[in-house]
């Protein structure tokens, strides 16, 4: 394994469907709380490793339900993003974040070089490469992959209540979040709006940039209000809401 991670902890990337026929690969960076076992608590409580600064609750099921829905692979890390947030690079302040909204958080104060070095390598590389890995197979076998990430957000932030419910978020490419905010123009299920309740110029788009726009491949970002998939049923909505105006994205898209 690594410095960081044992043989208990298991690897840093879970790849779903990987015989998946479509050209949709869904990645999901936040998909879990987990920490290794060396990194202890980080000095958190139960609760704050439990809420949304630790992960994005409700992501992953739905990444779940989207690739056998979509027939779509699907990549995640299995640690927890407050030891790296692999929708960060190494030399960005939040890839290892010393205050999550409200939380201070004691483990990731004043880390040393090596420190931050060795989470890199335990955790963002391995993640890195595995997500390029894929991308790069699936254009050497002509089956150009389409990036789609897939995250979750409080509904209430520094004490102000969100009113967006689902956010499609997009750097400097926009073809498919165009297409998908297009096509759910049509429907009123859900609140849904273009790069909220983050854009380009909260940071978090590097997932997009570094595997979708460098390599010239569509992409988007999309974000659920958590509370909206805080049960099975509600997961179930909203991958069915998703998938649904996704696939006809690319139908307008790629007819």
């Amino acid at each position: 394994m690594s410095a960081l991670l044992t043989a208990e902890d298991g690897a840093p990337v879970a790849l779903e469907n990987a015989d998946a026929g479509s050209r949709i690969l869904l990645v999901c960076e936040h998909a879990s709380r987990r920490l290794p076992r060396r990194m202890g608590t980080l000095g958190l409580s139960a609760e704050a490793l439990e809420s949304h600064i630790a992960w994005d609750p409700g992501a992953l099921a739905v990444c779940q339900l989207l690739a056998a829905s979509l027939d779509a692979m699907l990549i995640y890390q299995r640690f927890s993003r407050l030891v790296y947030d692999c929708n960060r690079p190494p030399d960005s302040p939040g890839a290892m974040p010393a205050v999550s909204e409200i939380f201070d958080i004691p483990g990731n104060a004043a880390l040393s070089a090596a420190e931050r070095l060795a989470r890199t390598e335990a955790i963002y590389s391995p993640f890195r490469k595995g997500l390029s890995d894929l991308i790069k197979t699936r254009v050497a076998n002509r089956r150009p992959p389409v990036i789609v990430t897939m995250h979750s957000f409080t509904p209430v932030w520094h004490g102000r209540p969100r009113e967006v419910e689902v956010g499609i978020l997009h750097d400097s490419d926009s073809r498919l979040a165009d297409a998908f905010l297009a096509d759910a123009a049509e429907d009123d299920a859900f609140v849904t709006r273009r790069n909220a309740p983050y854009g380009p110029q909260d940071g978090v788009t590097h997932t997009l940039i570094e595997h979708g726009i460098h390599n010239g491949l569509l992409n988007v970002m999309i974000e659920i209000r958590n509370d909206l998939i805080a049960s099975k049923d509600g997961q179930r909505v909203l991958a069915g809401y998703i998938g649904d105006h996704l696939g006809k994205a690319l139908m307008r898209l790629e007819p």
